[in-house]
């Protein structure tokens, strides 16, 4: 039998979904680290399709983690960790406008929210405590409780750490069903799993699934590695579905990304994985995928006054140093030395190019570039005297050329990264240099990043960069 191809409705390293349903709307949102616009928030009305709609976090608010998105009584939450506390936002609609953060003063991770039969409210954290919540869900009412012990996996499994994380309960028949993620989030490709459990009351006692775990990759030859971190959702027609992250097979490098699976539940009140285990063949067959509102080929001219929300910087607004409009992104040059993050764009694909006109004034560089954190990155320069190949710990020689204008483009081919430039936009010529990028990942670098393509500016000066493309490459 072909082995079938299974692509994420998420591609890219949009890692922790957390889902809701609004009617028959969906939205979703991930992890945001230091990306700033954090907390993006995705929409869908079929769960396989999904554009960004908005921003919970417009401004740096922190390193920001596994979120939990909610409603209750009409209003929306978006519980998350940042800065060794928690916080949440609130909305009158899931797309916003969302309220400045609120802190609640606790330690912990992975907030996951719910309400009892006595309609109070709790946030269950990672390693399996809970606390409860005032009644407007802004601030906590009591002291800290550990009030779950979860399933654990045969001594012999190959995880990174047993690390229970990640708490999603869900309301299904009188009973919450507590799911979360043990074994680690990286590490070997069985680590992460997805293991539930269930209680009549939010607080326990509760009883283990005999389905555990619910998802888990069982050998390095599946098509995705450590499997985890799941979201339950229904559809209107009375479907349950799951929702978690994966790293594709030996392409840490794209981060964890959305993938859904079918739930089906059994005659004794179970809910169990009905799909392959690989996640939902997506009807488009598109290996790497890419959101809905950005097709294979994606053009970006500038046009806007707003850069769009496919565009973040990390710990800083984009605006700062970032302006778009009439058919330009002027960006205003910095130190290379300094601390100033690149325009950054998720690469979702195992195969891609990405290429853009580079204009500089001043001493300045303009770059096109591979990033994933600021001590390892690769790419091209444009500057006074011509067109340059760099990396974290190493420049190469300039070819030489007075115009301060050039073309960039750079080609990742399953790892393997090329780059070209052009002085005309005609004549493309490939610089002298290939690099293998399989290592740039956080099983090396720490921090869960992806490899994403930047737009920057270092030296003095300003670059303007105009008609960015990302185009997906057939395998």
């Amino acid at each position: 039998m072909e082995k079938r191809q299974y692509a994420p409705v998420i591609a890219g390293n949009y890692a922790d979904p957390s889902v809701i349903r609004v009617g028959a709307d969906y939205y979703m949102t991930h992890s945001s680290y230091k990306l700033t616009p954090g907390l993006i928030i995705w929409h869908s009305r079929d769960l396989l399709n999904w554009s960004r709609v908005g921003a919970a976090l417009p401004r740096y608010e922190g390193d920001v983690w596994a979120p939990d998105f909610v409603e209750h009584n009409g209003v929306y939450y978006i519980y998350y960790p940042a800065g060794r506390t928690n916080w949440v936002v609130t909305a009158p609609s899931p797309a916003g406008p969302w309220s400045k953060p609120i802190n609640l003063g606790i330690k912990g991770i992975d907030p996951g929210h719910t309400a009892g039969p006595d309609g109070k409210r709790y946030l269950h954290m990672s390693g399996g405590d809970c606390v409860e919540l005032t009644a407007d869900g802004l601030a906590i009412a009591g002291e800290i409780r550990h009030v779950y012990d979860g399933w654990r996996y045969p001594d012999d499994w190959v995880v990174e750490a047993y690390s229970l994380e990640g708490p999603k309960i869900t309301l299904h028949d009188d009973y919450y069903y507590l799911t979360v993620a043990v074994g680690g989030t990286a590490g070997p490709p069985t680590s992460h799993m997805a293991v539930s459990s269930r209680s009549r009351t939010p607080s326990g006692p509760w009883e283990h699934s005999p389905y555990n775990p619910i998802v888990h990759t069982e050998s390095r030859s599946e098509p995705w590695w450590s499997k985890g971190h799941v979201s339950l959702i229904d559809s209107p027609d009375g479907q349950w579905w799951m929702v978690y992250h994966a790293y594709a097979n030996g392409f840490h490098s794209l981060g964890r990304q959305t993938l859904l699976e079918p739930v089906e539940w059994t005659p004794d009140g179970w809910f169990r994985a009905a799909g392959s285990g690989q996640g939902i063949d997506h009807p488009d067959g598109v290996e790497g995928a890419i959101p809905a509102d950005e097709a294979a080929s994606f053009l970006d001219t500038f046009d806007d006054s707003e850069l769009g929300l496919h565009w973040q910087c990390e710990g800083v607004e984009p605006a700062v140093r970032f302006r778009s409009g009439n058919h330009e992104l002027v960006a205003e040059a910095a130190a290379e030395e300094a601390t100033a993050s690149p325009l950054l764009y998720m690469a979702g694909s195992k195969r891609y190019s990405a290429e853009v006109e580079v204009v500089v004034e001043g001493p300045a560089e303009g770059r096109l570039l591979l990033y994933y954190n600021d001590a390892a990155y690769l790419g091209m320069g444009v500057n006074e005297h011509g067109v340059r190949h760099f990396r974290s710990f190493k420049g190469y020689g300039t070819m030489p050329n007075d115009q301060r204008r050039a073309f960039l483009r750079l080609v990742n081919d399953a790892h393997i990264v090329s780059f070209y430039y052009s002085f005309d936009g005609l004549e493309w010529v490939r610089y002298d240099k290939v690099v293998d990028v399989s290592g740039f990942h956080h099983n090396t670098f720490g921090g869960f990043q992806s490899l994403r393509i930047g737009l920057d500016a270092v030296g003095k000066g300003k670059v303007i960069f105009r008609n960015f493309s990302y185009n997906v490459l057939s395998s």
